[in-house]
């Protein structure tokens, strides 16, 4: 192979120079398929499963104990009063991956309908909500940074259809008093809701949120809000710095 880059060029603040051919190379991964309405898609090849469609395994309740969600034909369902469950691993910076399903007969209407959330490390809430053709407060509806930011667009698909989050997330970073807010890039149904959007705090109802010191990683915590949402295809992969991966 011939020389792949240049030796005369300047020292950028990683070390390496601009065009550094000594510079490591991106890992290759191999993508996973795209999901299909009656099947997820696959994963790619170096991700991390959080629930492949067969058992409860690596989840538990968030009150302490076995998660009392019930899984078939590929997902797991909420049953409600049974409360939140949440991964037994401890996510930190990652790519996350979720697929799910809002129940098909409509029932209620605003927060009353289809109602779930998506906590990443346990404290900061995307919502989940059946918003196709129901208003309710913007900074509550599908996709909003729950509390805070509404999404850029309602991108939801019809009750029972299966819809996907892809979710970038950037952890909070603290160093005494001072504090890198987390950062989330949010896309619903391949459309883009929030890009590198700054968190405010961990998800608060109807307060203003604010941050206080807590561990950089967490559980993935999956909400019960009484509906019967349906999860599957749930992954993650792990993010570091550039010429750390």
């Amino acid at each position: 192979m011939g020389n792949l880059g240049y030796s005369d060029t300047p020292v950028l603040p990683s070390g390496y120079r601009v065009h550094d051919g000594e510079r490591p190379q991106p890992r290759i991964v191999t993508p996973g398929t795209p999901s299909l309405p009656d099947q997820p898609g696959a994963t790619p090849s170096d991700a991390v499963i959080l629930f492949d469609g067969t058992d409860l395994s690596g989840w538990e309740s968030a009150r302490g104990g076995e998660a009392g969600w019930k899984v078939e034909n590929g997902y797991m369902e909420v049953v409600p009063g049974t409360g939140d469950i949440q991964t037994k691993a401890l996510l930190g910076d990652c790519q996350l991956h979720l697929e799910w399903a809002a129940p098909a007969v409509v029932k209620g209407e605003s927060q009353g309908r289809g109602n779930s959330g998506i906590f990443l490390m346990g404290l900061y809430e995307i919502q989940v909500l059946d918003c196709y053709d129901n208003p309710t407060y913007a900074d509550g509806t599908t996709g909003a940074i729950y509390g805070q930011y509404p999404p850029l667009v309602n991108a939801c698909r019809k009750p029972g259809e299966w819809q996907t989050y892809d979710i970038l997330w950037v952890a909070p970073r603290f160093q005494g008093a001072t504090v890198s807010p987390a950062l989330v890039t949010v896309l619903l149904n391949g459309v883009a809701l929030h890009h590198a959007t700054p968190l405010m705090g961990p998800t608060q109802h109807r307060q203003l949120a604010s941050y206080t010191p807590h561990p950089p990683v967490g559980p993935l915590r999956l909400q019960d809000h009484g509906d019967l949402v349906r999860f599957r295809n749930i992954w993650y992969r792990p993010m570091k710095a550039y010429d750390e991966a």
